[in-house]
């Protein structure tokens, strides 16, 4: 098997990949990850072959500037990327922060995934996206494609727009102020005590059950109770009240698709990047198990740290079980809906339990309340339009700004015109736009 490793969040998922490939899995792959600076690919490289010798599985790991060298042959291409995240969202902030004189400031609509933000986020997705989809066609066009980006609805619908099919890994609502963790905590329950699923659309997942894994105990009614209450404080309890539904993860997340609304502010400074800080000691903890190996003293706790500091995500698991048609069970995998939730459309990108037999897509279909589902569907038409204006489709541009829940109640009109300007604003990059200026 060949992993092809694309985007500047590998690297924080090198150590959990690595682990779920070479020890979980027992696998012997080939990986190669894109990386352009020469003293991070022999960081990376080094670090790699300490894991490999330790597993004792065999395998090879490069660190490779070339996109034809690291995509030919591909088995598995996974896609963590997002061109100057950080440092664009604040540009677009700024932007939507200063009005014209006589305008209203649209900070509101300074978003990772829906409004103004969100489809400015996704149209520099998109750029990045379809050299990198021209290429999977040229060098690994049987290449299974799992992607880890956000905004991730929208990557995904670029992904089947061009021609390939992929799955995602989102943010995980397990832990949190509203995660699994805290809904089980109102139960009188730890996390581990309880089976939880949720299902939704990627970044907007509901919970869909939650029972006592001991006595198999429903503790949905009580979760119920307690957001009633307001436990979860305003926005949770007025969205069981408005889409009789549970919200888990993070409502800011969730509040992001929606038109601005009382108790609702956007994050200013989402996590969209590694922080500096996090980078440095990543970097000094890899140095060190590049340095003296996974049996030293040393290297273990560095190892360890890694380990525990990197995200929830499991790619490896995922990849491992289709690539060689095994079991699996997993939450929260990102993909096209077909029948998985009952009276959505087929071609909606949804977030829902994934149950692979011998490699073969098993999940049960499952039912959402009719006033969610209505929600995620105008949510999912605005999301797919502005993966297609990502790919330079001025209509589909206009028709998202028509359409999208997020911008209810502004002046779309004027709302067209602000994206106008920050396509401007962001053209050394969104060149798709090129001809149409």
């Amino acid at each position: 098997m060949k992993y092809a490793l694309i985007g500047q969040d590998i690297a924080v998922l090198l150590p959990s990949l690595l682990t779920d490939l070479l020890e979980a899995g027992q696998a012997a792959p080939e990986i190669c990850v894109e990386e352009k600076n020469s003293s991070m690919q022999e960081l990376l490289e080094g670090y790699a072959r300490r894991c490999l010798d330790r597993a004792g599985h065999g395998g090879s790991f490069r660190a490779v500037s070339s996109r034809r060298e690291l995509l030919d042959g591909a088995d598995c291409v996974l896609y963590a990327g997002d061109l100057m995240a950080q440092s664009r969202f604040d540009q677009d902030r700024q932007a939507l922060m200063s009005p014209q004189e006589g305008e209203t400031g649209l900070e509101d609509q300074a978003r990772v995934n829906g409004g103004i933000g969100g489809l400015l986020h996704t149209l520099r997705q998109g750029a990045q996206l379809m050299p990198l989809c021209e290429d999977i066609h040229a060098h690994a066009p049987y290449a299974r494609i799992l992607c880890l980006s956000q905004p991730m609805s929208r990557c995904l619908e670029i992904f089947h727009a061009l021609g390939l099919t992929a799955l995602g890994l989102g943010t995980s609502p397990l832990r949190g102020p509203l995660g699994a963790d805290s809904l089980a905590a109102e139960t009188g329950h730890k996390l581990e005590e309880v089976d939880v699923s949720w299902a939704g659309l990627p970044s907007f997942q509901f919970l869909v059950s939650m029972t006592d894994r001991a006595t198999g105990e429903d503790l949905m009614p009580r979760v119920r109770e307690r957001m009633a209450e307001g436990a979860f404080g305003s926005m949770s309890q007025r969205w069981l009240q408005e889409l009789d539904s549970v919200c888990i993860g993070s409502p800011l997340d969730h509040a992001q698709f929606m038109a601005a609304q009382e108790g609702y502010m956007p994050d200013a400074r989402p996590q969209l990047s590694e922080s500096v800080e996090h980078r440095r000691n990543r970097i000094l903890h890899m140095n060190t198990v590049k340095d003296k190996g996974l049996r030293d003293p040393d290297g273990m706790i560095s190892q360890l740290t890694l380990l525990t500091r990197t995200s929830p995500l499991r790619p490896g698991q995922l990849s491992l079980a289709i690539l060689r048609r095994e079991d699996l069970s997993m939450q929260g995998v990102s993909r096209k809906n077909a029948s998985l939730i009952r009276g959505l459309s087929p071609e909606a990108l949804v977030e829902a339990p994934l149950v692979l037999r011998h490699g073969e897509d098993e999940t049960p279909s499952l039912s959402m309340p009719g006033p969610l589902l209505d929600l995620m569907a105008d949510i999912d038409t605005a999301s797919r339009l502005a993966a297609h204006a990502a790919l330079g489709d001025v209509t589909a541009l206009r028709e998202c700004v028509e359409t999208d829940p997020a911008l209810e109640g502004l002046d779309r009109l004027y709302v067209m015109d602000v994206v106008h300007a920050m396509i401007r604003m962001h053209d050394d990059i969104l060149t798709q736009f090129e001809e149409d200026e």
